[in-house]
């Protein structure tokens, strides 16, 4: 099901013209659980060159990391005193503060790592939000968060193109 999604989403942006892919791998790259991971495979898919879906998917992917490092503690204790949501807030701060460990430990290093490994549940919302939960600095939180993104971002890129040209040359 998922795989048809992306091709139809795929299909879709193929008919776009370079720039609306570029907003598209954009905005997809934003969305929480999809971020960069989803956002470079579509842009691939879509014809999108790989430098262009590199540039769009890091920029979309780092746009909610300070609003998240800087508000996120706020929203949740305004959430939890208003008894708006207060169960969602919980079980988002354990998730959190449970992928926290090694990150906790090495700090910046560890947030860099968490941020670049390119799996389910990792990334750039999971890692601001744990820089949250950990009182981080926002320069700090920004760095290795960045640093992360870039380097996920060339993973994914590295895979997608990879696959999506040799494909092609198949074809």
């Amino acid at each position: 099901m998922l795989g048809q999604v992306i091709r139809d989403l795929g299909e879709w942006l193929t008919g776009l013209p370079p720039l609306g892919q570029f907003v598209m791998t954009f905005f997809v790259s934003m969305i929480p659980i999809i971020e960069l991971r989803g956002a470079i495979p579509i842009a691939a898919a879509a014809g999108l060159p790989w430098h262009l879906a590199f540039i769009a998917a890091v920029l979309g992917n780092m746009l909610p990391v300070p609003f998240i490092v800087v508000y996120a503690r706020r929203v949740f204790k305004w959430l939890k005193d208003h008894n708006r949501l207060a169960g969602m807030v919980y079980s988002l701060e354990k998730r959190a503060l449970n992928k926290a460990g090694s990150v906790s430990k090495y700090e910046i290093i560890g947030l860099f790592i968490f941020v670049a490994i390119p799996l389910p549940g990792t990334g750039a919302w999971t890692g601001a939000l744990i820089a949250a939960m950990l009182n981080m600095r926002l320069k700090n939180a920004l760095i290795s968060a960045a640093a992360g993104v870039v380097t996920a971002a060339a993973a994914v890129c590295l895979l997608s193109y990879g696959i999506t040209y040799g494909i092609r040359a198949i074809t």
